[in-house]
């Protein structure tokens, strides 16, 4: 008897499916490879903005804080697979870029209002 059990359950797991079986390895490749491709050349845009004469240095931290938001989209939507994350993940990911903007924020304009008596202390290098 307990023979027919086990004949009787081999067709029903006989038709399930693993998902890793269908998983298209060549269309991922190539999307990496986009990605990486992408990451290398925003790259070579930054090494070469580093020689772009700006008008003003807040101009060109803006244009150096693009960039680097471009190529943090790109690691973290494909590398971290957060594109298929859900929407907690990104209230959590928007949290932390406005603290992280309030930061930079403090600190730019901390220049502003130094403490009586004192000087401040960051020095601007072209």
């Amino acid at each position: 008897m307990s023979d027919s059990k086990h004949a009787a359950a081999a067709p029903a797991d006989a038709g399930h499916h693993h998902h890793h079986h269908d998983y298209d390895f060549a269309a991922h490749k190539k999307v990496y490879w986009g990605v990486g491709a992408a990451l290398l050349v925003g790259t070579l845009i930054t090494v070469l903005a580093r020689e772009w004469e700006f008008s003003s240095v807040a101009l060109t931290i803006a244009v150096a804080l693009f960039i680097a938001s471009i190529k943090a989209y790109l690691v973290c939507a494909y590398f971290m697979h957060l594109l298929s994350e859900r929407k907690a993940i990104y209230l959590v990911m928007a949290t932390t870029v406005a603290f992280a903007i309030g930061m930079v924020a403090l600190i730019l304009f901390s220049e502003k209002d130094p403490i009586p008596g004192t000087l401040p202390r960051t020095v601007y290098v072209p």
